[in-house]
């Protein structure tokens, strides 16, 4: 394989499906039965950040004051809703150009890893039947940063035995791209312009990955 990238880390929510719905369920069902008003615009504040900062956001609507305890029983239930509602998740799911993707860079010999900040990043994976494809996924609970660091895919390099400067990232969120440019990565931010500042391309879908493109631009 004579190319000049040899590998390509994906971020999952947002590039490859889109659980952001099924958040949205979780959260509304733990608002409503607290009497907590939220809805969509509240809900976007949400994306990209944890779920104990998402509990907080939710709360600042409440009259009470919940304990540190409390909160961790209110984000542990949210989770287990969450995680009963995506074990319906399925391969009609994956977002426009995933699957082709995947399997052109399988044939192609890239090696494919995943750095998703999702705790439940096996399950949707494996629902949505492409885990075949991934030579590894990072194991978010074993990292001690979140994005814009660069840990995540600073470790699913090492893991896939890559040089970083040889690999792709592929990320949805502003954060994430930081966290691909701080790992010294090529960055393809897959969806707004504007909001993914530090990109080295941007593109709709995954149908629009063009990788001899991307090789053009960098010179080693």
């Amino acid at each position: 394989m004579n190319h000049v990238f040899k590998g390509v880390i994906f971020d999952l929510d947002g590039v490859l499906t889109d659980t952001a719905e099924y958040h949205y369920q979780a959260w509304k069902r733990l608002a409503e039965k607290l009497g907590i008003y939220f809805d969509r615009k509240i809900n976007e504040r949400l994306k990209g950040v944890s779920r104990r900062d998402s509990l907080d956001v939710i709360l600042e609507n409440s009259t009470k004051t919940y304990t540190l305890e409390e909160k961790v029983k209110l984000t542990d239930e949210k989770n287990t809703d969450y995680v009963a509602l995506i074990q319906n998740m399925t391969a009609e799911e994956l977002l426009p150009g995933g699957k082709e993707l995947l399997k052109f860079l399988k044939q192609e010999g890239y090696k494919i890893a995943l750095a998703s900040a999702s705790k439940n990043a096996f399950t949707v994976i494996k629902n949505l039947d492409i885990e075949d494809y991934f030579d590894y996924i990072v194991d978010v609970a074993k990292v001690k940063k979140g994005k814009p660091d660069p840990e995540i895919f600073l470790t699913a390099a090492m893991e896939i035995g890559l040089d970083p400067k040889f690999c792709i990232g592929v990320e949805d969120a502003q954060a994430g791209i930081q966290a691909i440019n701080q790992a010294g990565m090529f960055a393809v931010g897959v969806g707004d312009k504007d909001s993914l500042k530090g990109a080295d391309v941007v593109i709709q879908n995954l149908n629009d990955f063009q990788l001899e493109e991307y090789e053009s631009k960098v010179m080693f």
